[in-house]
């Protein structure tokens, strides 16, 4: 089997649009990409791929996937031979190793990890609400400007001022000592007792791109130098810093429609930002740029625009860690913020439109940025010129697109009057050396890789669907991909429609209102998921179609689970299973591409909206069960001959189930 540390990094590398346009041309169109389907021949353009949801669908066709499942059907390959494929092409090395029984473990015990670290987030967030909770680190957060809706939507918190609250609280509720301390939520003292690490703090949840909870933040409000500012979570199976950025589950798909990232420091800036209205904002947490974080960024966007701090530090900080990003391979621009202002405190002091407008007019090149910043230092000392000089030529080596830096040696040897010749020079041995470390590395990767028998790259936040670990190994035929064959073509629309809603909306609350026949006085707003659910479960009613119920039971064995929506999509479109994959994908693309043909295109609030649709496709549902009922009852009749007395008793059910058509028919208004 291909390791489970090997797929994430496959998965999280290859990009949809990058993988597709090996073999197709594509044009942007508004967020998504548009070109002539590869798998059937076609004059007007009907394949889309969409960079924010990673899928491809094509509605000439029909055919629908991850960049996984195109190389799949593309190329004809096994799943095994896809990640392979795709491995090859972004020079991830590929070490099969068989899942051991340790591996099983490893893998049950990371899932009790991120249920124990989703626990202690809701514990603190209820804690905020608490009397000692609003009266300290609720009244910060509105003291730094912070609105109900930006606390609630990154779930913030308040951590007890008693050392033991979270630990006690969560051992009560059944979550094993063991996870507290490994999540590093809970220390254990000498005497074997449980202190909490984060108490006394306001907490900010760090969420993983999936959305699940892997870390938190605290700060301390008191004044007291002895007390560390920040309290962080220490690095875990399912938390590694650098691989990490905060906001980047909220931000993700912004990032994607704009097509640009906003890179700022901390917690803070970005919830500011954010509730300002610029919503494509992740923040590096205070650390330097890692590959793993810009890589994490390069998945929604090449562009990025990193906003700091206008004095000294600022200034410095723009330089640390950008040669990572351009070797990467993003376009990176820089802007520095009025001298004493940050993020944060440039967005509380103004509007939306000001904020915009002094990016636009202070976002400089970074190469542009250094050369001025470094040109303004070396004065006219000839030699400190000649360093800045190759300062800025090893920069510029870091860029792998030759083009690009072409443009930059020109632009430079104007600024600096020098022959473009030797700046190409320098650039070509920096370039040498860069090359022979990275081979390097790559083979103390490998190496270690092919050695890694205690798991030590960390636990994969999802990727892999859960009958592929289950059998220890991907599967080496490729998945039967033939036409899908639906046991019950009445009802399978319905399905369909009822499928759709769960695996698109599924986290979503149900608000009714005071005066709908589902509202419940006092009672918990009920998901999509459970609302579908419990309907059908109240009639004994399961799915007709195989692949649907399949698919369901599957949601919602992952739903009981405690994981995310995005978690259980990822999961469900990454199926070795390529009739779970293709039909998942093919919800997901019918709902977020061909928005003019359903219910999203409406002008009214999605919450509105799912109140409003998902009763009626309940209903639609119902309706067409007793359609086939009677179509059942019809032939039953026609099988009774001449016996009356059955015949009157089919009559009589078959006007009961008439009767109970009219009513479901009233209420969907038909």
């Amino acid at each position: 089997m291909i390791p489970r540390e090997t797929v994430d990094r496959i998965l999280d590398a290859a990009q949809i649009v990058d993988v597709v346009g090996d073999f197709v041309s594509l044009k942007k169109r508004g967020t998504n990409f548009i070109a002539c389907c590869p798998f059937h021949n076609e004059k007007t353009p009907s394949f889309y791929v969409s960079p924010a949801k990673g899928i491809y669908k094509c509605f000439g066709c029909g055919k629908a996937g991850t960049a996984v499942g195109f190389i799949m059907e593309h190329e004809s390959l096994s799943y095994h031979e896809a990640l392979k494929y795709l491995a090859a092409k972004y020079n991830i090395e590929v070490v099969e190793k068989e899942e051991t029984a340790e591996d099983i473990a490893k893998r049950q015990r990371g899932e009790s990890l991120y249920l124990t670290s989703g626990f202690a987030a809701g514990f603190f967030a209820d804690s905020l609400s608490s009397p000692e909770g609003r009266s300290v680190g609720y009244a910060y957060f509105k003291s730094r400007g912070l609105e109900d809706d930006t606390i609630r939507k990154f779930g913030l918190g308040w951590a007890p001022t008693s050392r033991h609250a979270l630990s006690d609280a969560a051992r009560k509720s059944g979550y094993k000592e063991e996870f507290l301390i490994d999540t590093g939520l809970s220390v254990k003292r000498d005497d074997g007792s449980l202190s909490d690490r984060f108490y006394d703090r306001v907490i900010f949840p760090i969420h993983s791109v999936s959305g699940r909870v892997i870390a938190f933040g605290g700060r301390t409000l008191r004044t007291d130098k002895t007390v560390a500012k920040y309290v962080n979570s220490p690095e875990t199976e399912i938390y590694v810093k650098s691989r990490s950025l905060y906001g980047i589950y909220f931000a993700k798909n912004e990032i994607s429609r704009q097509d640009k990232c906003f890179l700022v420091e901390g917690y803070l800036d970005v919830l500011s930002m954010y509730q300002l209205g610029i919503t494509n904002v992740v923040a590096s947490s205070g650390t330097s740029l890692t590959v793993e974080q810009i890589r994490l960024i390069r998945k929604f966007t090449s562009n990025v625009t990193i906003i700091y701090d206008g004095d000294s530090a600022g200034i410095h900080a723009a330089l640390r860690g950008i040669g990572l990003v351009l070797k990467e391979g993003l376009n990176v621009k820089v802007v520095l913020l009025p001298d004493g202002e940050d993020p944060d405190s440039f967005a509380r002091k103004n509007t939306l439109d000001e904020t915009n407008s002094y990016i636009a007019a202070h976002e400089q090149d970074f190469i542009g940025f250094k050369s001025d910043l470094l040109l303004g230092q070396a004065g006219n000392d000839p030699l400190k010129k000649a360093e800045l000089i190759n300062d800025i030529a090893d920069t510029i080596a870091l860029i792998p697109d030759a083009v690009k830096r072409s443009v930059y040696v020109e632009m430079t040897a104007s600024k600096f009057n020098i022959e473009s010749g030797i700046l190409f020079e320098r650039i070509l041995k920096t370039r040498t050396d860069i090359l022979v470390a990275d081979k390097k590395q790559s083979e103390y990767r490998r190496r270690r890789e092919a050695g890694d028998e205690d798991g030590t790259a960390g636990y994969n936040d999802g990727y892999i669907s859960e009958s592929s670990v289950n059998t220890g190994v991907f599967p080496d035929q490729r998945a039967d991909v033939s036409v899908r064959i639906f046991e019950d073509k009445i009802l399978e629309p319905c399905e369909k429609e009822l499928l759709g809603f769960i695996i698109e909306h599924g986290e979503e609350h149900m608000a009714f209102d005071s005066d709908s026949e589902f509202y419940v006085d006092g009672g918990e707003p009920v998901t999509v998921a459970e609302f579908i659910d419990s309907a059908l479960s109240a009639d004994s009613v399961v799915f007709s179609n195989s692949l649907y119920r399949r698919v369901y039971d599957e949601y919602f064995r992952m739903y009981d689970e405690g994981m995310s929506q995005v978690q259980i999509q990822k999961i469900l479109m990454n199926s070795p299973d390529k009739s779970v994959s293709d039909i998942v994908a093919d919800l997901l693309v019918e709902k977020y591409m061909i928005t003019v043909q359903n219910y999203r295109n409406s002008l009214t609030a999605l919450s509105t909206q799912l109140v409003t649709f998902v009763p009626k496709a309940l209903l639609a549902y119902q309706v067409k069960r007793i359609e086939k009922k009677l179509i059942s009852l019809s032939s039953d009749l026609a099988a009774a001959g001449d016996d009356v007395q059955k015949q009157v008793e089919i009559l009589n059910e078959i006007n009961l189930w008439n009767r109970t058509k009219l009513m479901v028919n009233n209420k969907l208004g038909r």
